[in-house]
This record gives structure tokens, C-alpha cells and sequence, in this order.
């Protein structure tokens, strides 16, 4: 399974429900990846696309506490238990971890890579954070792409490994 997220320095991912930055490259490279993919997200983060609608061209499915929610054509779990026996069902390397943060914190455990745009930017006031792997002894850093640059913002393309 893999992790995909946009954080900044201070692996901060979102204030008030909102991602943080907006990098058309960076999400060129997270339509490359999960475009025909399974995407797993929290109930908030489907609420946070635009017009809170499912991702196209991909498997998309939710997980909430609430038994009411229901939106179409995305797949709904209410359990870590629900999840896992729902993504047992398909190839680990196609399941794309979307966030927020508790999902990131759950769903860490059992995922091999993490795709990771890293802004060069502290964000004091973000109210959700991702674990921060650079400081997590089981995993390595196994690529980096070159310093890019969009709107003021430089930003690099890092690939974690669990070691």
C-alpha cells in the first residue's frame, strides 16, 4: 500500500479542512499515480475535492463513522476491520492512501512506499500533520527529484521505502 501527500517543512498537511498548497505539478504527479488506482480517504477529505465528489478514473473509496453517509460511486467502510477486509481484495502496490491525518496515522503501519511533495515552507498554524518519516526509523528516503519552484514556493518530490 502507499501513501501520497503534499506536506509542508513542518509535515504539516491541511488548516480548516483545506490542503495547504496548490502546485499544478504536484498534482500532475498525484493524478500519475493514482489514475486508474484505488484511493482510500477519510469522509473530510472527499468533502475537501471540488464539489466533494469522487476522484475520476479512480476506485474510491471512504472511510467514516458516520452509518448514514452515502455518496455515489464510491465505496464506503465504518471500521478499520471493514477496510482492511475490503482492501484485501486487491493488489497492495494499486492502494493509494489519500489522508487526513488520522487515516495517514492508521494506515501508516501497512504501507511499503510513500510518495511525498515536500514544500519548503513551515506552516505554524496547519492543524493537520502527517507522521513525520524523516524522523521515523522504519523508513529510508529512496528517491529525490531535483529542487522545483511554482508561485514562490520550492518544493521537492521525495520517495520513502520502508526499510
Amino acid at each position: 500500500m502507499n501513501i501520497i501527500a503534499n506536506v509542508s517543512k513542518n509535515w504539516a498537511i491541511g488548516k480548516n479542512g483545506s490542503l495547504l498548497f496548490h502546485i499544478s505539478a504536484d498534482m500532475k504527479f498525484f493524478k500519475e499515480h493514482t489514475s486508474g488506482n484505488i484511493v482510500v480517504m477519510g469522509r473530510k477529505t472527499l468533502d475537501s475535492l471540488p464539489g466533494g465528489r469522487p476522484l475520476p478514473n479512480r476506485t474510491n473509496i471512504v472511510i467514516t463513522r458516520n452509518e448514514e453517509f452515502s455518496r455515489s460511486n464510491v465505496m464506503v467502510c465504518h471500521s478499520m476491520d471493514e477496510l482492511r477486509s475490503l482492501l484485501s481484495g486487491y493488489e497492495s502496490g494499486s492502494i493509494y492512501v489519500l489522508g487526513g491525518e488520522s487515516l495517514y496515522r492508521d494506515l501508516l503501519p501497512l504501507c511499503d512506499t510513500a510518495y511525498i511533495t515536500k514544500v519548503d515552507k513551515d506552516v505554524p498554524d496547519a492543524d493537520a500533520f502527517m507522521p513525520d518519516l524523516d524522523n521515523d526509523p522504519g523508513w529510508a528516503i529512496d528517491e529525490v527529484s531535483e529542487r522545483f519552484e511554482s508561485n514562490g514556493l520550492e518544493y521537492i518530490f521525495v520517495t520513502y521505502k520502508r526499510k
